[in-house]
């Protein structure tokens, strides 16, 4: 019976004002809707597809609103792009823990991160598996000049200061920045920030060891950053000792 009433109003609405009211009391519509739906228990369902669905409407109308269900928001075409309800991109249909560009999403850049563009989708991607079991940070008892960045978007600037600073083989940042995997060749070894990204995200990227990874991050002549990823801690120790090490590059 609430059934055929909601239907009888819907015609109702129509024909009478051009205004619809969805609701099961009754209620007039709002002056200023066209549709106006009410409900204390109950939401809005629009039309669910992926991303690929999606990009698949042809000549999608301005206005036109989906919910994209590997995206996990509600997306509207501006007329030219489709953004969130927020203004910013929508989502590619990215999401950490996606294979994408030569790895697995390890990072997605949020509001206030360096290097964040708002519409933008930009951030971290970590090799599918670690570079080495064992290596060196490299040039112990020797100051690299440039390579003592911690925060996030430093780390590919330290790489290609050691590499440049320390001719030493075989070390962390030189097996990262010499590495070509997948078609790509712009990976790095992760600033001692960056790094604590892949550890919190480790149980999605997969392929981590419960041990000690290296940064590019140095501290003094001696020593450089290390993260260990069954504590959480950030140590300073000697560049001589071996560590694992996975490289990462921005996308």
């Amino acid at each position: 019976m609430k059934h055929l009433f909601i239907f009888l109003f819907l015609a109702f609405g129509l024909s009478a004002s051009s205004q619809v009211a969805i609701n099961t009391d009754g209620t007039d519509p709002d002056n200023s809707a066209m549709l106006d739906v009410s409900s204390t228990s109950r939401g809005f369902l629009p039309p669910r597809m992926t991303h690929l669905e999606r990009d698949a409407i042809a000549d999608p109308a301005q206005g036109l609103v989906i919910y994209c269900t590997d995206c996990g928001e509600l997306q509207v075409f501006s007329g030219v792009v489709w953004t969130n309800l927020a203004g910013s991109m929508a989502n590619p249909g990215l999401a950490i823990g996606n294979n994408y560009q030569g790895g697995i999403i390890a990072y997605i850049l949020q509001p206030g991160d360096p290097g964040y563009i708002a519409r933008e989708f930009h951030g971290l991607i970590a090799t599918p598996g670690n570079q080495t079991a064992g290596s060196p940070w490299g040039c112990y008892g020797s100051s690299i000049t440039g390579a003592d960045g911690t925060a996030f978007g430093t780390g590919i600037q330290n790489t290609i200061d050691i590499m440049a600073g320390c001719a030493e083989t075989g070390i962390a940042a030189r097996i990262c920045g010499d590495l070509v995997l997948n078609g790509f060749s712009d990976w790095y070894l992760p600033s001692i920030d960056e790094l604590n990204k892949l550890y919190l995200n480790r149980a999605v990227i997969g392929g981590f060891v419960n041990t000690a990874y290296w940064s590019s991050s140095e501290t003094d002549p001696n020593n450089a950053w290390l993260l260990n990823f069954v504590t959480s801690a950030q140590l300073s120790i000697g560049k001589f000792n071996n560590n694992y090490v996975r490289a990462v590059r921005a996308f």
